[in-house]
């Protein structure tokens, strides 16, 4: 079992958080714009408003899987990838862990972009038009922001998004009162069912890799600071709730302004044409501005388990030079979408289809460990130490097949898979194919090694 007072495990002083904690984080942490351009891209895979408020919520409902990983930083009070070293071994796990960490780079990328945009677009109805030199400036003035919230530490961090589930939640759900008039509700109804198998699950399936997916990672991360009597379920209602009702509210809204803005689900950068959904310029101005706060969190929560993983991929670095690397990174990603591919919805769900597949198939791996093996025995602290095991092939071979079933079925403008084609070339299912492959192989290998081990004890009793 979890040692609390080694270096690996929080001490018990640390581990006073309660479950509301984590309700406000993740509720801060999906107020944003994003969650608008979500719900734009439902209804772009030809859905009807049943359909899409359907896919809405079951992708909302995806953060499930972040409440169950966060299960396992409350019972031992580590993060969530130094517990990955149980399922994949200590050297194994450094190839999940740089997958996780170059998808916390980049999310903090896709929201520093979305924050320079939105803060462009709110510019734009204050008189001030795009040019080069002002794209460049409000990059690095929304970066600079990102990166000083590495100042934060975990109080710190817990009321600022409190705070910024108050005052955000509230600016939402007034501009979301202010478009409903504006809705076209006759053309809304009118649309037609879309495909359930080609349009309805990969709908589905893109907005999982972009929300419980997309935070897999990061589950333990936040809840290890939880005390450990905590109940279970607690932890997983509090995360799961926290997360769906802003980003179901929102991506709602997405929908909705689809019908004043038909353009809004196809346009290359749809934060530009937001706008035009919206009856007035001080309301645009006020949901720019609450949707830059809306970023704010996410940003603080990407950066923070970004910094976290690489100390657990053995690279130890001052503060201000781990600040440096990612700073660097959430430029220059930036500077590419906005001055070269000029593309942001397009890469967007390129990135989202990619590294979903990766994080799905560790996901499924990690809880399939932690639900036949860990739950029961726990974590030893050799499992997670420099001592421990180097490769886990279980874990390892699970993960590569999730991702090589995953993109098999996956289809982007530089890479096509073998079986990508008719029904399945735009279907978008490698998420849940990655998923669902990684999970049942896991189950069947761990559950293998199981009965030799139990084969090997037999003998020597017999013995």
């Amino acid at each position: 079992m979890s040692k609390p007072s080694s270096s690996i495990f929080l001490s018990p002083s640390e581990r006073s958080g309660k479950p509301k904690e984590l309700f406000f984080i993740w509720f801060a942490s999906n107020i944003g714009i994003l969650g608008v351009v979500y719900g734009t891209m439902i209804v772009g895979f030809g859905l009807s408003f049943f359909q899409s408020l359907l896919a809405a919520m079951l992708g909302s409902l995806s953060f499930i899987l972040v409440g169950l990983t966060s299960i396992s930083g409350k019972n031992t009070g580590a993060n969530m990838l130094t517990l990955s070293r149980a399922a994949f071994g200590r050297k194994g796990n450094y190839f999940p862990t740089l997958m996780v960490w170059m998808s916390f780079v980049g999310w903090l990328a896709v929201n520093v972009i979305t924050g320079t945009l939105t803060l462009l677009s709110l510019l734009n109805i204050w008189g001030l038009n795009t040019t080069s030199l002002l794209t460049v400036v409000s990059l690095f003035a929304f970066s600079l922001l990102v990166l000083l919230s590495n100042l934060f530490s975990q109080k710190v961090l817990v009321k600022a998004q409190t705070i910024f589930t108050y005052v955000f939640g509230l600016l939402t759900l007034l501009v979301i009162a202010l478009l409903i008039p504006k809705t076209n509700w006759q053309a809304l109804f009118q649309i037609n069912n879309g495909d359930w198998l080609t349009s309805f699950l990969p709908a589905v399936s893109i907005i999982i890799a972009g929300t419980g997916i997309g935070w897999v990672g990061a589950g333990a991360d936040y809840s290890r600071y939880q005390h450990p009597k905590t109940s279970s379920q607690s932890v997983v209602m509090s995360v799961t709730l926290g997360a769906f009702f802003p980003l179901f509210i929102i991506m709602s809204a997405g929908i909705l302004m689809t019908t004043s803005v038909p353009s809004l689900g196809t346009a290359d950068n749809p934060i530009n044409v937001i706008s035009q959904a919206l009856p007035s310029s001080w309301m645009t101005a006020l949901y720019f501005l609450t949707a830059l706060g809306g970023l704010i969190p996410q940003c603080i929560l990407s950066l923070k388990s970004a910094r976290t993983n690489l100390q657990t991929l053995d690279i130890h670095v001052k503060d201000s030079t781990a600040v440096f690397i990612h700073a660097i990174i959430i430029i220059a990603l930036p500077v590419y979408v906005l001055f070269f591919s000029q593309n942001f919805l397009g890469d967007f769900q390129v990135f989202l289809g990619l590294v979903g597949i990766g994080l799905a198939s560790w996901g499924a791996t990690f809880l399939v460990d932690f639900a036949l093996v860990r739950r029961r025995f726990g974590y030893d602290e050799k499992l997670l130490s420099n001592k421990a095991e180097a490769i886990n092939p279980a874990g390892l071979l699970s993960w590569l097949i999730g991702i090589a079933a995953g993109l098999a079925f996956t289809n982007t403008s530089f890479f096509t898979g073998p079986f990508a084609r008719e029904i399945f070339e735009d279907s978008s299912l490698g998420v849940l194919l990655a998923f669902i492959v990684s999970g049942v192989v896991q189950a069947i290998l761990v559950n293998v090694q199981s009965s030799k081990s139990r084969g090997v004890e037999s003998g020597k009793m017999a013995k």
